[in-house]
Parts: C-alpha cells; sequence; structure tokens
C-alpha cells in the first residue's frame, strides 16, 4: 500500500473517531425525558422550495422550522404511555417513529443546530410511515 493510501485511510479514521466524539457529546447534551414526556427531534429545513430551484430566505426557513408538525421520537421519559386507563391499547408510538403534532407543542430547543421538542405523550396525534411528502396546510 503506498503512501498517498495510508495516509487517506488515517484521515479517514480521524474523520470517524470525531463523529463518534461528535455523537457522544450530543448523547450527554440531549435532554433525558422525564414521566410522561417525548423527546422529538424536528428534520431540518429544506434550502429550496419544492419543485423549484428557488432559494428560501432564512426567515422562511425558520417559519418552516416553527411551523414543523412532523418529527422523529428520539427518547421517551419511562412513564409515557403507562397510564393503561388513558392509553388502553398501549403506546400510540415508539422511538425511531416520525410522529405528528400540533404545530406549536412542546418545548422548543436547539441543539447543535437541530431543533428538538420535548412534549407530552398525549400531544403526539399520527405515527406516519413516509413524512417526505406531508405539508401542513
Amino acid at each position: 500500500m503506498g503512501i498517498t493510501k495510508t495516509l487517506q485511510l488515517e484521515e479517514l479514521e480521524r474523520e470517524q473517531e470525531m463523529e463518534r466524539l461528535a455523537d457522544a457529546e450530543l448523547e450527554l447534551q440531549l435532554p433525558k425525558p422525564v414521566g410522561y414526556r417525548v423527546l422529538v427531534a424536528l428534520p431540518q429545513p429544506e434550502d429550496k422550495f419544492e419543485g423549484t430551484n428557488i432559494l428560501k430566505t432564512e426567515k422562511a426557513k425558520q417559519q418552516d422550522h416553527v411551523m414543523s408538525i412532523i418529527g422523529l421520537v428520539v427518547d421517551m421519559g419511562s412513564g409515557a404511555y403507562a397510564d393503561k386507563e388513558r392509553f388502553p391499547e398501549g403506546p400510540w408510538c415508539k422511538e425511531g417513529d416520525y410522529v405528528m403534532f400540533r404545530m406549536n407543542s412542546g418545548t422548543r430547543f436547539t441543539i447543535a443546530g437541530v431543533e428538538y421538542r420535548l412534549m407530552n405523550d398525549d400531544s403526539i396525534e399520527a405515527v406516519v410511515d413516509d413524512p417526505t411528502g406531508i405539508q401542513r396546510a
């Protein structure tokens, strides 16, 4: 193996290690939901309007973010969906599900440029198999 190839492999290994460290740091920064709370990550807003090459302004991207109605369940508190009287059929969602919720639901915050919402378990209104085509009306 040549010196150039070895250097490229070493650089790739360094990059992968930095990604692992960044993921571990992010994991430490994310709040752990307590009680009946659900932690949801919002998708990053698109830079262009759908179906066009027209770039969105920062204000338009921010509005998309604030008005988001779809997110990915990242974590759940130990009491989420535990009330058998309120949820007789069991949990409405699980970690890794895309879910739909009202646009102003939950406590909003960002970590590393990603917006999260910490919301009540009963704020989840639907599980979405493919969120790519869904937009708020």
